[in-house]
């Protein structure tokens, strides 16, 4: 009898240790967003790519690869914005442009973010890296209001890095956090874990190089700038480990700082591209994806990980895009322009997620999909339905991944932002410009009135036709300008693009002036 018993206690112990992993219903979920990496920059989304990138290819190859994905806007901030909210950047107070590594927190605490939701459907949540959408810092002096908010200021003296950071990671739903505040190259350069500076700047850095430049700012003595990204490696390397063991799935939002400038590859990879430090540096990211991978299937996790893997933009200028044109590279494949720009380079991007429980392998998806997809797609897995004031401009991917016949698009239209705050729409082939330039750097630049003034007031493109954006149609085909200008003046007076109860943006009189503009 007492063996008897012995075995059924052995079964039962065996049982609930074997494997929590495959008990697991719930999907442990990876997002990995690089900074600045263009759409052509991934050799699986251009087959004339020079730059070598096994590894990410070898995830697409195991999962789903979407060509037709867009973030929310042209740069960092409000694309990262987008990404946790599910909501377009441009509903948020920020109406154009990017925070510094000073700003106050973007988004209000009482805005539900993906971090939010899965934490409340018992996903331990971590975030590690680049944050840039604000916190705020402890004050010296709070009633003092510190001089130069701008990116140049060397007045960070009213900064007190002794104490915790308030409205930030924490408070946004995440359980763990480690990160600095805005890009690599904006000051102060100080770590934050969990709230609170990991150590108080004790020198004054910058770095004028071409490729690895940075801004003049207090940085701290374990705030290394070429080793940052690898760092957020380790320790997202750690965090999957430990987690692994633990019964609840985990969210692990990896926010890198690369390939952005400071172009940093550490010594083993300088030179391995033959095109110049930026391919350098996107082929180091890719070596650290295929550890990332790694310990993903040692931790015996794999086959219920959900691994994403985008950018917040497309490639920058900073990258010496002409020199890698003038050696056959083409960061942005056959698109048109660069990060910043309401062009397709400024915001295509390559996008990719692998879950093998879910996902067959090698699958491609010419749908148009959105950065602001996540939340959506989230609260779809947790089987949770979305209020009316949350994820305002998400949409599920569920039926995507599945390969699911849907008869019609997953979304209706999708709306695009540039670095200054002009405003483009996408309705299947069909792509409107709000403005007669770029929005961004590239030519024509909106400060150029001598070549916009030549211009139509604004650009229609036929994508399936002309990828490339070389022939605009605008004066061509009225009917199609006028119903692309409906849906987005719908859009930006209900407060959202998915179906719901209308809601509010941060700024009514950015409404009327975005509508005054768009029918004049």
């Amino acid at each position: 009898m007492k063996k008897y018993f012995l075995v059924i206690a052995l079964a039962v112990s065996l049982s609930s240790c074997l494997d929590k992993k495959e008990v697991q219903t719930k999907p442990n979920i990876i997002y990995v967003l690089t900074d600045d990496l263009g759409y052509g920059d991934i050799a699986v989304f251009n087959e004339n790519s020079k730059i070598q990138t096994p590894n990410i290819d070898k995830i697409a190859s195991e999962g789903i690869r979407f060509t037709d994905a867009h973030t929310s806007s042209a740069v960092c901030t409000p694309t990262r914005y987008g990404i946790l909210t599910g909501r377009y950047n441009w509903r948020s107070t920020l109406k154009s442009g990017v925070l510094t590594g000073k700003s106050e927190s973007l988004i209000p605490t009482n805005r539900t973010t993906v971090a939010s939701l899965l934490k409340q459907h018992n996903y331990s949540t971590a975030f590690i890296g680049k944050w840039h959408l604000g916190w705020d810092w402890a004050r010296k002096h709070p009633e003092k209001e510190e001089e130069g908010e701008g990116w140049d200021s060397k007045d960070f003296n009213n900064i007190d890095f002794s104490k915790s950071v308030k409205n930030g990671p924490k408070e946004l739903g995440f359980d763990y956090s480690y990160g600095h505040s805005g890009s690599l190259d904006m000051a102060p350069y100080v770590y934050v874990e969990n709230g609170m500076p990991t150590k108080v700047p004790d020198t004054f850095t910058v770095n004028k190089d071409k490729y690895g430049w940075w801004r003049e700012g207090p940085t701290s003595s374990d705030f290394i700038h070429e080793d940052v990204t690898p760092n957020f490696f380790r320790r997202s390397f750690k965090y999957i480990k430990e987690r692994s063991k633990e019964e609840n799935p985990f969210f692990l939002y990896l926010a890198l700082p690369s390939p952005h400038t400071p172009i940093l590859p550490t010594e083993e990879w300088q030179g391995k591209s033959d095109l110049n430090p930026y391919g350098d540096f996107v082929m180091m990211i890719d070596a650290y994806m295929g550890q990332l991978e790694k310990v993903i299937k040692e931790a015996g996790i794999e086959n219920n990980t959900i691994v994403i893997f985008t950018s917040d933009n497309g490639c920058s200028p900073a990258a010496d895009i002409n020199e890698m044109k003038q050696k056959g590279h083409h960061p942005m494949g056959v698109y048109r322009g660069h990060k910043a720009d309401i062009f397709e380079g400024g915001h295509r991007v390559p996008f990719i997620v692998k879950w093998p429980n879910n996902i067959n392998k090698g699958k491609v998806s010419g749908e148009t999909i959105c950065t602001t997809d996540l939340m959506a797609t989230c609260a779809d897995i947790v089987g949770y339905s979305l209020l009316d004031n949350e994820g305002e401009d998400s949409y599920s991917l569920m039926s995507l991944f599945k390969q699911e016949n849907m008869g019609k698009p997953l979304r209706e239209a999708t709306v695009h932002h540039s670095l200054n705050g002009s405003f483009a729409i996408r309705k299947g082939g069909w792509k409107l410009i709000m403005c007669p330039d770029s929005g961004g750097w590239s030519f024509p630049i909106p400060s150029n009135k001598e070549a916009i003034d030549s211009l139509p007031k604004m650009q229609l493109y036929n994508l399936k036709n002309d990828p490339s954006e070389t022939t605009n149609l605008f004066t061509k085909n009225i009917e199609k300008v006028a119903e692309l200008k409906s849906i987005l003046i719908r859009y930006i007076v209900d407060g959202r693009s998915t179906q719901g109860v209308p809601q509010k943006n941060d700024s009514i009189d950015f409404e009327w002036k975005q509508i005054e503009f768009i029918n004049q």
